[in-house]
């Protein structure tokens, strides 16, 4: 699904083109994810109400301004590794593991959304790791051990609020 490499400079950092390709191919998958979490994130900051309405707007807002600032890190590592990053809604409809949300459900209905979208771009990451560890690609580990902390905690926090 990941387009060929541009043409120009050779890209030579130690990792052959076909492995840098099936990190790239995950990572967009992982992008896709992200993005698809960072929308439906920021429709439930719009869009939620109800008793805990201050605390959920809030919530989700950081948690989107988080999510904004982590897919301009996994585009950019797809670009480091020579190919571009997937950036349409159609892309993302195609790669991403995450359902679209239609209407507006009720804020505890949000916060389950969000729980399983979290978890799902952790699991997105953490399939990626076999091809990275093969290919003793540390940058690209770092960023998956990074975002999966991020999105494994927040689930956590998400999931407090659905505690009795």
């Amino acid at each position: 699904m990941v387009a060929k490499t541009q043409q120009g400079p050779r890209i030579d950092i130690g990792i052959p083109e076909a492995e840098r390709a099936r990190i790239a191919e995950g990572l967009s998958r992982l992008l896709a994810d992200t993005y698809t979490l960072y929308l439906k994130t920021h429709n439930f900051h719009w869009n939620v109400k109800g008793p805990m309405f201050q605390t959920l707007h809030l919530m989700f807002e950081t948690q989107y301004n988080e999510l904004a600032l982590a897919v301009d890190l996994i585009a950019e590592r797809i670009r480091a590794l020579g190919f571009p990053a997937p950036g349409t809604y159609g892309q993302y409809g195609k790669l991403s593991s995450i359902e679209e949300t239609e209407g507006v459900p009720e804020a505890r209905e949000m916060i389950r959304l969000l729980v399983e979208g979290q978890e799902a771009v952790a699991r997105t990451a953490r399939k990626i790791f076999p091809l990275v560890e093969k290919a003793n690609d540390e940058p690209t580990a770092d960023l998956l051990t990074q975002r999966m902390q991020v999105h494994e905690k927040t689930a956590w926090m998400l999931r407090s609020l659905l505690e009795e």
